[in-house]
């Protein structure tokens, strides 16, 4: 007998063929069908820029504590943030490889290189853990709004937050920026990690006084672990990577520095400067949160692409399916295996499924060897270095350009006469904290 996933037969999910070629770990690229103007998508979502204005705030309230007790952050004012840069060698490079013309501008977000925690996981992580440090205290009457945040750096107040413990389930970054701020802080802080993680990310996790629990399982397992914990103890704070609005809401804050950023470069995007944004995406809070706040700064402008790895798709297949967390990968028989490890999740978070499904223009995979190659040809082009899982937005501009689906899309969209001016911006997500001599056999591979 035929196996059925909710209700279907595996024929039955073979016609529809996004899910065929995501079934074959197939390199593939979807256009969201379910895409509507940002105006009346924003307007029926449960979170509004006031929110993120909110995060925003508070983020600016703890800048005097991050200053001092993360001296990197000084010379920014306590700013977590990331350069834009224009790399005109890569794309000329790639447009190379690729045989094709490529009008407009590639830039890089820069998240490999945000201070703490060298990924973008530095955004949502770290503004999730200071929101609650920020609770504990205001509610015990220590803090208040109007202080100087950087009395938080001190043996009282890691004292205080010593009575407290936060846990989390990761693949490895948000659990490296989730320790470290929790553990500066003086929290007693669990990281719960999935047997895909990277051992270095572990080792310096434990370095930094965290308690790192490991698992033979994927993240799913790390994450029900972490959760589970949570519960037993009601001192424990869980950071849930699947359904926190807080750590959605602190990646968001990325699009308002953007839009600062954009601005001193002379490059506001609008409705004849398009923004095409690429983001490596795993359970989806990191790149669903950057997305939201894009479309909440540019509306219609910014169009949003998650990258995803051939053999961890999980969100193109809750979002293609139409069943978001009611399916994973590996009901369809895809191993969840990859050299992505911040990007090997097999099941996409429903909140973020559900808020970005009208908003997002589409997303595409990519094969573990082309992310290596694209890590190679960084290094050698812009002397950039990033980890694999960063490297996956580089392809999305051959997806829209070089195939019939992405010309079409296009030209429908009344874009082809206005690529000229294009923006293109693939998210890099990490890579700054790789140590040296694993990141040099991450370029051998990609030479090879």
């Amino acid at each position: 007998m035929e196996k059925t996933i909710c209700g279907k037969t595996v024929s039955q999910w073979r016609q529809n063929p996004t899910i065929a070629d995501l079934m074959d770990v197939k390199e593939t690229f979807w256009l969201n069908p379910e895409l509507t103007k940002a105006e009346q998508a924003l307007a029926q979502a449960s979170l509004s820029m006031a929110d993120v204005e909110d995060a925003a705030a508070r983020l600016g309230r703890f800048a005097p504590y991050i200053a001092q007790a993360f001296p990197q952050t000084a010379k920014a004012g306590g700013l977590i943030e990331s350069p834009l840069r224009s790399i005109p060698q890569m794309q000329q490079a790639l447009s190379r490889q690729w045989g094709l013309e490529w009008p407009g501008q590639l830039l890089l977000k820069c998240d490999n290189s945000l201070p703490i925690s060298g990924s973008i996981k530095a955004r949502g992580g770290i503004y999730e853990v200071l929101k609650h440090a920020e609770d504990i205290a205001l509610s015990q009457g220590i803090l208040s709004l109007e202080e100087d945040y950087s009395k938080l750096n001190s043996d009282e107040m890691r004292k205080f937050y010593s009575k407290y413990s936060i846990s989390v389930g990761s693949t490895g970054n948000l659990g490296l920026s989730i320790g470290i701020i929790s553990a500066k802080l003086g929290f007693r802080v669990t990281v719960h990690m999935s047997a895909d993680a990277r051992q270095w990310k572990k080792d310096l996790l434990r370095s930094q006084g965290v308690q790192v629990a490991e698992y033979p399982e994927d993240y799913s397992k790390a994450v029900a672990e972490g959760r589970r914990q949570a519960e037993q103890d009601p001192n424990c704070y869980f950071v849930d990577d699947e359904n926190s609005k807080n750590l959605f809401l602190g990646y968001a804050v990325a699009a308002l520095r953007l839009k600062g950023q954009l601005e001193e470069m002379g490059l506001e995007p609008g409705p004849e400067r398009p923004l095409f944004v690429f983001l490596p995406c795993g359970v989806g809070g990191g790149p669903g949160g950057v997305a939201f706040g894009l479309k909440l700064v540019y509306g219609d402008s910014a169009r949003c692409f998650f990258a995803e790895p051939t053999h961890a798709p999980c969100m193109t297949l809750g979002l293609a399916s139409g069943l978001h967390d009611q399916v994973c990968v590996q009901d369809f028989g895809i191993d969840n295996k990859t050299a992505a490890d911040g990007l090997a999740v097999g099941r996409a978070s429903r909140f973020v499924g559900r808020l970005i499904q009208p908003l997002l223009s589409g997303s595409y995979t990519i094969q573990d060897q082309t992310l290596y190659r694209r890590l190679t040809l960084l290094a050698d082009e812009e002397d950039l270095w990033l980890e694999p899982s960063a490297l996956a937005g580089f392809d999305g501009p051959r997806w829209l350009l070089g195939s019939e689906q992405g010309r079409n899309y296009l030209a429908e969209q009344g874009l082809t006469d206005k690529l000229e001016q294009a923006l293109w911006l693939p998210w890099a997500t990490g890579g700054s904290m790789v140590p040296r001599e694993i990141m040099e056999e991450y370029y051998r591979q990609g030479r090879e």
